[in-house]
């Protein structure tokens, strides 16, 4: 049987530090930006370069960067401006955290939620994991 230590890895001190969440913050918004205006190249350098990469989104099943970055060139580049009505980002120690989010897109009532899992990698801040769904 495998021992599983129950001593925490992070004590709360190592969540939610000043400069790891302004960090994330500016990689969201860089991200956002990016999104809205269709700038394929600014959202391939933010997801991890990685066939470990992987993106749910409201119509599709992504594995690997290289799948990501298909999608991305082939997309239609209309109606992308949304609204975040939500928005929580929570680190976990200096090198990971999450970010989640409500929106919804100008002329829609539907609410749209994204989860994205943030790790800093020697390159930078990268989304090794994002999901998009929206509620009927």
């Amino acid at each position: 049987m495998t021992h599983i230590s129950h001593k925490p890895m992070l004590n709360n001190a190592d969540i939610n530090r000043p400069d790891v969440l302004a960090e994330v913050n500016a990689a969201f918004d860089a991200y956002e930006q990016a999104l809205v205006t269709n700038d394929v190249e600014a959202l391939d350098e933010l997801f991890w370069a990685s066939p470990l990469t992987l993106r749910y989104g409201a119509g599709e099943n992504l594995y690997g960067h290289e799948a990501i970055r298909k999608f991305r060139q082939g997309r239609p580049a209309t109606q992308l401006m949304r609204t975040v009505t939500e928005r929580q980002i929570t680190s976990f120690g200096a090198d990971m955290a999450v970010a989640n989010i409500e929106f919804r897109r100008e002329g829609s009532d539907r609410i749209g939620r994204q989860s994205q899992t943030w790790a800093r990698m020697p390159e930078g801040w990268r989304v090794v994991s994002a999901h998009v769904s929206l509620m009927l």
